[in-house]
């Protein structure tokens, strides 16, 4: 997929503000500082399009990319982040269910997780979350690069076996320096939206 243009077309905090087009969404979700927004970056071929930041908790909407004019990538506030009040991460946990419960136009979760370490058990969380309203979820293994080559298959093995994926569900290794995954990611995205038309 040839990436022709991206836009931050609307941030919302709530179902009354999401875009009223029908076009596919593609939903990504993490820890505060797990690389989302070098994510959304690097799928689009953009350097800042997303902002990345030094301080975790940045996100503090939904973000709705438009890529092509044919679909969202849909970034959250990342989950799990200290420094945020007890309220608002509240505030923030509510705003991304009501998202994942109403929203027909979600066709697939990115779940990024650290590739570095063991899932946390918010990771699990959220994965089992999803699953219980059947959303099909791709496990992005960020930061891959980072991963010695005698480390991967303990890690990728740890990967797997924390999250006890279900049929269909996969996982994607995936890094914003090396590109890794990031054309594997796009084919997904692409496969999913033109079976919508």
């Amino acid at each position: 997929m040839k990436i022709n243009s991206v836009d931050l077309a609307v941030m919302a905090t709530r179902s009354s503000q999401y875009p009223d087009d029908d076009m596919p969404e593609f939903l990504m979700v993490g820890r505060s500082n797990v690389g989302k927004s070098s994510f959304v970056n690097t799928l689009v071929n953009r350097k800042n399009i997303a902002r990345t930041s030094a301080r975790p908790g940045k996100t503090q909407t939904l973000n709705f990319y438009i890529v092509n004019d044919t679909f969202y990538l849909v970034d959250v506030p990342g989950y799990g982040y200290a420094a945020v009040n007890k309220e608002q991460q509240k505030k923030f946990g509510l705003m991304i269910e009501e998202y994942i419960k109403k929203r027909k136009e979600l066709k697939r979760v990115f779940l990024l997780v650290d590739f570095r370490h063991k899932p946390t058990e918010d990771d699990l969380l959220m994965y089992n979350f999803l699953k219980y309203y059947n959303i099909p979820v791709t496990v992005v293994a960020t930061k891959a690069d980072k991963v010695g080559s005698s480390k991967k298959d303990k890690n990728y093995k740890q990967l797997i076996d924390s999250f006890n994926l279900v049929v269909d569900d996969d996982v994607v290794l995936f890094s914003s320096v090396s590109k890794l995954g990031r054309d594997e990611i796009l084919n997904k995205i692409e496969s999913l939206s033109i079976e919508i038309i």
